[in-house]
């Protein structure tokens, strides 16, 4: 189990960094679109209008479909439930992996949505459906605010869950990109990129083009973060399993020397019983 893990974490974790820097630049681009907008008129689309007040809040749970890979369900299923004590607000979940029933069977908390996930994702049409039913039922005024909650890969020892709003987009954002980019053993936020001050066009106009890219974006950073949990799911299997594999050995040689122990103490009485009984004979 050990090695299927590495060979999935390996094709994981491929796909993790091909499509890193692509959703890095996607946010950064929707967010300095943005602000380039709300600049000029004022214009404020949809998918970007925050809420006065939040009443209710989707939360889109990343888990693995089977267990046997540590505490890596848990720590994504804890981090969930601070969010919800954080907000204060009615909580939807929508989940992506079998696992994350836990947050119904332990939390009692609503399951809206449930979508079948796959061990490792190929394409981004995988998500699509749950981007947008998300972005509709946020048009509708089912939620407030959609969030996603995933692991982040970090390296094949070391995974962090996070919780990322993405819905609305905040263009004065401070959260993380999805995917932590080290830079001297701190993780990389995206305040720490630089803002642009360039000047967009737009044809036909901004509402089009906008009504078209930033459902694109939402889809691309679920997509994101679904990679990142499967590359963060293999690793901790992975590691899981090697620690079971290394207990295992270590029970076996325990379990060996016992039982060496007591075969020489069965055979020690043995040789005791039978030099008693040639004592015996040879008194006679």
């Amino acid at each position: 189990m050990e090695m299927v893990a590495a060979a999935k974490m390996r094709k994981a974790v491929e796909a993790v960094l091909r499509t890193r820097t692509y959703a890095h630049l996607s946010w950064s681009t929707v967010l300095n679109v943005s602000q380039s907008l709300n600049s000029k008129d004022g214009f404020i689309h949809p998918l970007l209008a925050k809420k006065d007040e939040v009443k209710k809040v989707g939360i889109i749970l990343i888990t693995s479909n089977r267990g046997l890979c540590g505490g890596f369900n848990t720590a994504i299923l804890n981090k969930a439930h601070e969010s919800v004590k954080k907000h204060k607000a009615k909580t939807d979940f929508i989940l992506i992996g079998k696992k994350g029933e836990a947050a119904f069977h332990y939390h009692h908390y609503n399951i809206a949505a449930d979508f079948h996930k796959n061990d490792i994702a190929l394409e981004i049409a995988e998500i699509a459906s749950v981007a947008k039913m998300v972005i509709s039922d946020f048009l509708s005024g089912k939620y407030d605010k959609v969030m996603v909650a995933y692991t982040d890969f970090v390296n094949a020892s070391k995974q962090i869950p996070r919780v990322k709003q993405i819905l609305p987009i905040e263009m004065r954002s401070q959260d993380e990109f999805l995917g932590v980019i080290e830079k001297e053993g701190h993780p990389k936020t995206s305040n720490e990129f630089p803002d642009t001050k360039d000047e967009y066009t737009f044809e036909p106009d901004p509402k089009e083009v906008l009504d078209e890219m930033i459902p694109r974006l939402i889809e691309v950073q679920l997509y994101q973060a679904l990679l990142e949990s499967n590359a963060s799911e293999h690793s901790a299997r992975m590691s899981a399993m090697h620690q079971a594999t290394d207990a295992a050995g270590d029970m076996v040689d325990e379990l060996t020397l016992f039982y060496n122990k007591a075969r020489q103490a069965s055979i020690t009485a043995e040789i005791a019983e039978i030099s008693a009984g040639a004592n015996a004979l040879k008194n006679k």
